[in-house]
């Protein structure tokens, strides 16, 4: 587990740009039954979470259509959150950083860590936001 000043800033990114932070299992429970569409980020400490996830999602929010909800859940911190959060992004493998978004509870667009690492982040903003377009 990171201790928490480490990752106090890389959680700020998110929170600033209006992310909730999850820490327990039920948070992400309570959180994915809401209505509407749910952005969810597993994030994490690696590079290519600092150089492409983080800056990509907080760009994809500029546009007209945004999700709902924003939630965020940190690999390697908050084991609980972050397993629960993995059990709604089923079928697809645990991955960190990724990016999933749901529709009413229902997972309708995944970005996994090999769809995030070396891309830039303007490519990831692009492709959330077609999905935004789509289910938002």
């Amino acid at each position: 587990m990171y201790p928490e000043e480490l990752v106090k800033p890389m959680r700020a990114e998110l929170s600033e740009a209006g992310f909730k932070d999850l820490y327990t299992a039920d948070a992400v429970k309570d959180a994915m039954s809401q209505e509407g569409t749910t952005l969810v980020v597993v994030n994490s400490v690696c590079g290519c979470a600092a150089r492409n996830a983080r800056p990509g999602v907080k760009m994809s929010l500029a546009g007209d259509k945004t999700p709902n909800n924003l939630i965020t859940v940190f690999a390697g911190v908050d084991k609980e959150a972050v397993d629960e959060a993995r059990g709604f992004m089923f079928p697809f493998p645990p991955s960190s950083p990724s990016v999933a978004l749901f529709k009413n509870g229902e997972l309708v667009h995944m970005l996994e860590r090999h769809h995030i690492e070396g891309r830039p982040a303007e490519l990831i903003a692009e492709n959330l936001k077609d999905a935004y377009q789509e289910f938002c």
